[in-house]
């Protein structure tokens, strides 16, 4: 093995900003400063910013600008989707959600709580291979559901789920259909119009955007509930100051992401498929999820014998930066929820890594992934005297 190297393989955690969305935000941390809501001239210039950002980010979405709302993630905009359609739905006497075993912490905890404040919720099964039913979503529908959220594609195995078919299906029934397109952002096309959906979720630093910035697409008659009060700011639906610079360095990542995204995904795709290849060569290793439809950087395996943590630490040894599941769980004792949920017992749950890859990974990483992991399995697996 050569010298080694300094690898970051944990993109569905976060990315690297790029060059262009950090240009198109220093103005704004240095000589335009100033708050948008006020009406001096120097606040009138960061107002005209985020309505330019707001007016790109509507085009790359083929959506309305005044159906985008700021939010400071994923977690936030997935809470406020599913407690706006809760709220619409109990106006109606309708307080059934239906939702995937697989889903984000942000989607789960917010129904777990509705459950206890008189909501029923339906949790889905996936197969083995990670993806939603349609047939069974169909058949969760009733006459008192108020949503159906399922994400776009998952966060720890990359699965891409059916989500234009499952909006369909929603319309067709006249049920609100929320997507977290968080992790799907930048790999896929997520327009709400495509994926006829009412309400969507995104985070700028799953796309090199910055940190701390999201946005909560809501239909055009769907009026998003007030999670923060206090000001009058995203036309009185979310309070606060509003970030000018993430705000438009959210709208440059997004854009060179939508342009970018089908080299991206060609380049990205063959590196993955590069090291599922060499990771499958090592006895023992299987794949989670599904092996074609899944997300171009994803890579989530496991190896009979040793737990992800061991090989997290062994692959970090050689520089090599990759996780165990998904960043807002680190540090849990409990296994993954989404692994579990394809059916993996407890133990196969734990031995897993998730590598994920993005635009700035090369070739040279890739066989450095894979060389480094097999040094590593093969040595955990000594210490362990376990033979495969």
């Amino acid at each position: 093995m050569g010298n080694k190297m300094t690898v970051y393989a944990d993109n569905a955690a976060t990315t690297k900003i790029s060059p262009a969305a950090l240009k198109a935000m220093l103005p704004y941390l240095d000589e335009a400063y100033a708050n948008p809501s006020s009406i001096h001239s120097a606040g009138k210039a960061a107002a005209d910013a985020v309505y330019r950002a707001r007016v790109e980010l509507a085009e790359n979405l083929g959506c309305l600008p005044n159906e985008l709302y700021f939010t400071s993630g994923g977690s936030e905009a997935n809470n406020q989707a599913i407690l706006t359609a809760a709220e619409i739905g109990a106006a109606e006497n309708k307080k059934h959600i239906i939702t995937s075993k697989i889903e984000h912490p942000s989607v789960l905890r917010v129904l777990k709580r509705l459950g206890t404040q008189g909501y029923e919720i339906t949790l889905l099964d996936v197969g083995e291979n990670g993806i939603v039913s349609l047939a069974d979503v169909e058949r969760a529908i009733r006459p008192d559901t108020c949503l159906v959220t399922i994400m776009a594609a998952n966060n720890e195995i990359g699965t891409i789920q059916p989500a234009a078919e499952i909006g369909e299906i929603c319309r067709k029934f006249s049920v609100l259909f929320h997507t977290d397109a968080v992790s799907a952002a930048g790999y896929i096309d997520i327009k709400p119009g495509a994926l006829c959906a009412d309400l969507l979720s995104l985070s700028a630093h799953k796309f090199h955007g910055p940190k701390g910035i999201g946005l909560l697409y809501a239909k055009k008659g769907v009026m998003p509930s007030q999670l923060i009060l206090g000001g009058s700011q995203e036309r009185g639906r979310r309070a606060g100051t509003l970030n000018v610079p993430a705000i438009v360095g959210m709208a440059a990542a997004f854009s060179e992401a939508c342009v970018n995204m089908a080299k991206d995904n060609q380049k990205i795709a063959r590196l993955r498929d590069k090291i599922i290849e060499g990771l499958l060569s090592i006895p023992g290793a299987k794949l989670h999820g599904d092996r074609t439809r899944r997300l171009a950087g994803n890579i989530n395996v496991g190896f009979g014998g040793i737990s992800g943590e061991s090989l997290l630490l062994a692959l970090d040894s050689f520089g090599i930066m990759v996780s165990t599941g998904s960043a807002c769980e680190a540090g849990a004792a409990e296994p993954s929820h989404v692994l579990l949920a394809l059916g993996l017992s407890e133990k196969e749950a734990k031995s897993a890594i998730r590598i994920t890859l993005g635009r700035y990974n090369t070739e040279l990483e890739a066989n450095y992934i894979v060389e480094c992991t097999a040094k590593a399995v093969g040595r955990l697996r000594s210490i362990a005297n376990l033979e495969f």
